[in-house]
């Protein structure tokens, strides 16, 4: 018997496998949000090449990426150099991030399908596994994707787009924010609010605690600025 691929399921396509691109620019951004590559450091592009057992131009392009990301400065005569932002500048793009996610929260809640918030309950429940056996990067990574999700689920374009570049730029800033066991329980316990919320299609409810979460983002990072 013959298989119809036309019919067969899209899972029987071909297997994604990430790009060159894609690893490298995921390993030097991991290296930036765990403070391998500390805010201020000059990327040395021979010796990270190495390191990472790639040559200059794919690194190179990465590192391109990373820049338009807002993870990185072009700087002339110096190079690739790890963002730093001021304690200002920080402040002010997690108040508009809360400002953001609170009008994402009440479109999401009153235009979601029940499978987009299945999804984001699925991502809250593999992020606290992470949280279980303290795996603080693969949980950040996920924390980081309920947000996204969030914003996809309101079907505003625009402000998901605004919301993933100032996202983006605070990487590493957000990571650091669950520095010590208190502080990580605290975030915590805004996502079991933030997904019952969610569930339960509260549309101030969920404006709230992502309005709050954002203002205690702040809280918990100046002091490491």
């Amino acid at each position: 018997m013959e298989l119809d691929l036309q019919d067969a399921s899209a899972d029987s396509g071909p297997i994604a496998r990430p790009s060159l691109h894609d690893q490298i620019v995921g390993r030097i951004r991991d290296m930036i949000i765990e403070g391998v590559l500390p805010p201020g450091a000059r990327i040395h592009e021979g010796q990270l090449g190495a390191q990472l057992g790639v040559s200059r131009t794919p690194l190179r392009e990465a590192l391109k990426y990373l820049a338009s990301e807002g993870l990185l400065d072009l700087v002339p005569g110096r190079g690739a150099v790890v963002k730093r932002f001021s304690a200002q500048e920080v402040q002010d793009m997690l108040s508009v991030l809360g400002l953001l996610e609170a009008e994402a929260g009440r479109l999401a809640c009153a235009q979601a399908t029940d499978a987009g918030i299945r999804e984001v309950r699925d991502l809250h429940d593999r992020m606290l596994r992470h949280y279980g056996r303290r795996e603080r990067l693969e949980y950040f990574k996920l924390n980081q994707a309920i947000h996204s999700a969030i914003l996809r689920l309101s079907g505003n374009g625009a402000l998901a787009t605004v919301h993933g570049i100032l996202q983006s730029r605070l990487k590493r800033i957000r990571f650091i924010g669950n520095g010590s066991e208190e502080k990580w329980a605290a975030a915590v316990a805004d996502h079991e609010e933030m997904i019952a919320s969610l569930e339960a299609r509260d549309p101030e409810r969920l404006a709230a605690i992502l309005s709050a979460h954002m203002r205690e983002s702040w809280n918990r990072v100046r002091d490491a600025i």
